[in-house]
């Protein structure tokens, strides 16, 4: 572990469980405790100290490093609502510079979906090393039959095995077809009573990157050199910032957030009728067409990144981690591909209106324009050029709550 990081904070904190290994190596886990309103806390807290004593064993054996579970403070719910991961990373990344930890795993009560809105007992951001786990799902039994109560052993067992299967995927560990292997998709089993092993392959490849695994941190003295250090993690780490990218299928995000594009549609629906946008979009040249439609794309994302406050951590620290800053890269780059899929929804619209609802000979006589002949590129060059007015609309009066923006960032895997 570096020493520059700062010391590790002695009152809020509690050692759930820890295993030495071999390697002068330790990897700190920190357990953040979620609750929905009205249940007990403490029975939470319980069944997350248990869970990591159950597998601190197999994960030190795994890697050959030291293991450390610190069971954080716990956090209360605003209510009983289904949540997505993405909902609990700025709790997690708070705890994770604050604690400081290298992976955070949530533990909460509260129903947890992916993102294909399937109810899902836990789910894993290698990206963040963040992992949340839902006891809602992992207490269900068979189909009319009553629910597990949280110390029941088919629980204990497999909220364990759940937990060793996250930080697998935490370590860039993926899913095996081995039958009976931890890390072969996970199922319930109401038989289980032991966490299985890791599988040879799996271990050969924690063992690899095990001195990767403590996070490294920057403490930067201003804008400039924080910016720095994200540029810097992104470009070490292009290939899982790409991956997280691809999966978010961030174009197709408008369709999700109706606020946004209600606020970039409405306005030009009126200005599609409006002869000064007609005129100014024939006479613009197209690369500065293309370079004011670029312009407007990285505007609108940086204004929803800091108006919304959706880097992470929320609260300033003066230390970063490399995985922190990762998540911040990745969101910012969410937010150009949502406003490039806005473009491309508003230029749609407006050209649909452009090619059917208007005459052809509409604007033939304009006094305004030199050649009268209106040809197809001009009415992409205009349509572009409204397009551009309506993303920065959108990202401007769209009103939308940062937990709606982040309960769409698809950064976590899709299924444990």
């Amino acid at each position: 572990m570096d020493s520059s990081r700062p010391n590790r904070r002695e009152t809020a904190e509690l050692v759930a469980a820890e295993c030495e290994g071999s390697v002068d190596l330790q990897v700190s886990v920190g357990l953040l405790v979620a609750h929905a309103p009205g249940t007990e806390p403490e029975r939470l807290r319980a069944f997350a100290r248990r869970a990591a004593e159950d597998a601190v064993d197999e994960l030190s054996t795994a890697t050959d490093v030291t293991w450390r579970f610190s069971l954080e403070d716990g956090a209360r719910l605003a209510d009983h609502d289904r949540r997505r991961p993405s909902e609990f990373l700025d709790r997690a990344t708070h705890r994770m510079v604050e604690g400081p930890y290298d992976l955070v795993v949530v533990v909460t009560d509260a129903p947890l979906v992916s993102s294909r809105e399937r109810l899902v007992p836990g789910l894993a951001s290698p990206l963040s090393r963040v992992a949340v786990i839902s006891t809602r799902q992992l207490r269900s039994g068979p189909r009319e039959q009553p629910q597990y109560a949280l110390d029941h052993e088919a629980v204990r067992w497999n909220g364990a095995t759940l937990l060793v299967h996250l930080v697998g995927h935490l370590l860039s560990a993926r899913h095996r077809d081995a039958e009976g292997g931890v890390m072969e998709p996970f199922r319930f089993s109401p038989d289980r009573r032991a966490v299985p092993p890791m599988d040879a392959d799996v271990e050969t490849h924690l063992h690899r990157i095990a001195e990767e695994i403590p996070a490294t941190e920057v403490s930067p003295r201003g804008p400039l050199s924080r910016l720095a250090f994200h540029v810097r993690s992104a470009v070490r780490d292009s290939g899982r910032v790409l991956q997280a990218l691809a999966n978010s299928r961030a174009p197709l995000l408008p369709l999700s957030l109706p606020k946004l594009s209600t606020a970039a549609v409405t306005p030009t629906l009126v200005i599609v009728f409006s002869a000064e946008a007609w005129d100014v979009g024939f006479h613009l040249a197209n690369a500065t067409a293309v370079l004011f439609a670029v312009a407007s794309v990285l505007i609108a994302a940086v204004y929803l990144l800091f108006a919304q406050n959706l880097t992470f951590p929320r609260k300033r620290h003066r230390a970063v981690t490399e995985h922190t800053a990762l998540v911040n890269v990745t969101v910012f780059l969410i937010l150009v591909g949502t406003m490039v899929g806005l473009f491309a929804l508003v230029w749609a619209i407006i050209l649909l209106i452009e090619l059917v609802v208007f005459p052809p000979n509409l604007m033939s006589n304009w006094p305004s324009l030199d050649d009268p002949t209106v040809g197809f590129v001009d009415l992409v060059r205009t349509g572009a050029f409204i397009s551009t007015i309506g993303v920065l609309s959108g990202a401007l009066a769209g009103g939308l709550e940062s937990r709606t923006i982040l309960s769409h960032l698809t950064l976590f895997l899709d299924r444990p």
